[in-house]
């Protein structure tokens, strides 16, 4: 039969998103024996494992008396849900049809149906709009401080956090690690944080509030150096000097693949009836920050997941269309954890080894090996650095031994992240022979690191 006409699977549950409200969904979804399909994302709505990814430490989850990093935490919740049976696509959703059952998503390599759904796509963090605001784009300016914070740029200069939720509490206090001092631009009178936060703030003394200020533009040469502020309640304008801007101003719902299909409210959330994850759509069902304006904490988006997985499968019962799987094992094996990756030193250093960590590997391999060079530059906090380096674990392995790479962390190897001018995590650089032959930032698709090395055996 042609590819074409093939007949496609029809899956019993898709969840598109994964953050927790996306990975807890999975969990009880398989736990039921219905085997989900996770649709993670990769660069639409920010990144996989959502904006968990994004903060330093998480307190106020149960379970971690003593706090946890967010990558961590997102990292042992997608553990769960693959060790039960969750099946990934680390992919982007490109359309999703909810015309006709059962419905049909597309990803950026293929076509799936299946008959009940579970929306987890999140919000997005919000930009100004300022004047000058793209020319400095990772230049001076971004929306995770807890990704960039720590870059040898920012290092004892002014900084900036715009916004007064705990967001922007939260990394104004973050950045007092790294920076000089730290200005807190809030519009209002009062900051909109959970008192404990902004107790902190306020009792920082390397951190000043900006009250009723409003920022216009921000301004520089090559790097941003100065920010162009009205204060509203004089409307006097005024300059104020720093190399670094954080936005933490809020979000935006990621619902534009629903565009005319689902029901929302006036700022675009997915609307569901109160403390239930049914949408307008029959088989359809919303979970955490997409359809949740207000409180936006980690633990209610795994809540809502968890409910919206229930309500699937009662509804898939109802309508006999689950198929559910048999297990060869009434409890699967243990999942597998992230170890942290042991700093190379004369003693334990490989040239054979896949992927090292710490300037002596780096030295050691730029100067005697023949091999291709993956240098990625890390933060311990930084998110999407716990998404790229799966990945490019993977390509090292499909290469056979070809190539290897080196993890730097950027923190603990301020010098030569300095030297190699890297302006934010994660940054990849490609060297053979010493010589530079490719530079990523961000977290790109592996076929772009697969394809770069494959050239340089041509």
């Amino acid at each position: 039969m042609p590819a074409e006409r093939k007949e496609l699977k029809t899956e019993n549950l898709v969840i598109v998103g994964s953050g927790p409200a996306g990975y807890t969904a999975a969990i009880y979804a398989a736990r039921a024996n219905l085997q989900p399909l996770l649709i993670t994302g990769f660069e639409q709505g920010g990144i996989p494992g959502g904006q968990l990814m994004t903060t330093t430490f998480v307190e106020n989850f149960p379970g971690f008396p003593n706090g946890v990093q967010g990558p961590e935490l997102m990292d042992l919740i997608k553990a769960q849900a693959v060790r039960w049976g969750t099946k990934l696509i680390e992919e982007d959703a490109i359309s999703i049809d909810l015309s006709k059952r059962p419905f049909t998503i597309v990803t950026t390599t293929q076509k799936i149906k299946s008959n009940s759904l579970i929306i987890s796509t999140g919000a997005s963090a919000n930009r100004l709009g300022l004047k000058n605001e793209t020319s400095f784009w990772s230049k001076g300016i971004s929306a995770c401080a807890i990704c960039d914070g720590a870059t040898p740029q920012f290092r004892n200069e002014e900084l900036a956090v715009v916004g007064g939720g705990d967001s922007a509490c939260e990394e104004a206090e973050y950045l007092t690690k790294y920076g000089s001092h730290v200005h807190l631009l809030v519009r209002s009178k009062k900051l909109r944080a959970s008192a404990a936060m902004a107790d902190r703030v306020e009792a920082n003394s390397n951190i000043t509030i900006h009250w009723e200020t409003e920022l216009l533009d921000v301004l520089g040469n090559e790097w941003l150096e100065k920010l162009k502020v009205k204060r509203t309640n004089t409307n006097q304008e005024d300059e104020i000097s720093a190399k670094g801007l954080f936005y933490a101003i809020g979000h935006t719902p990621n619902t534009s693949l629903l565009t005319n299909q689902l029901n929302t409210d006036s700022k675009g959330y997915l609307l569901t009836k109160p403390g239930r994850p049914e949408t307008s759509l029959e088989g359809v069902y919303a979970a955490g920050d997409v359809a949740d304006s207000e409180w936006r904490q980690g633990v209610t988006a795994a809540g809502s997941g968890c409910k919206a997985a229930l309500a699937a499968e009662r509804w898939l019962t109802k309508n006999n269309l689950a198929t559910l799987i048999k297990r060869d094992e009434l409890e699967p094996s243990k999942a597998e954890t992230t170890k942290p990756l042991e700093l190379s030193n004369e003693e334990n250093f490989n040239p054979d080894k896949t992927w090292q960590k710490g300037s002596y590997a780096l030295r050691k391999l730029y100067h005697e090996s023949k091999k291709p060079l993956f240098v990625i530059y890390t933060s311990s906090s930084c998110g999407p650095c716990h998404i790229l380096k799966p990945q490019l674990h993977r390509v090292l392995k499909e290469s056979n031994g070809k190539a290897i790479g080196v993890e730097i962390d950027i923190e603990l190897d301020q010098d030569i992240a300095k030297q190699a001018e890297v302006s934010g995590t994660p940054t990849v650089h490609l060297f053979k022979n010493k010589e530079l032959k490719k530079l990523w930032k961000g977290v790109k698709a592996r076929s772009e690191y697969k394809t770069a090395l494959d050239l340089l055996f041509e």
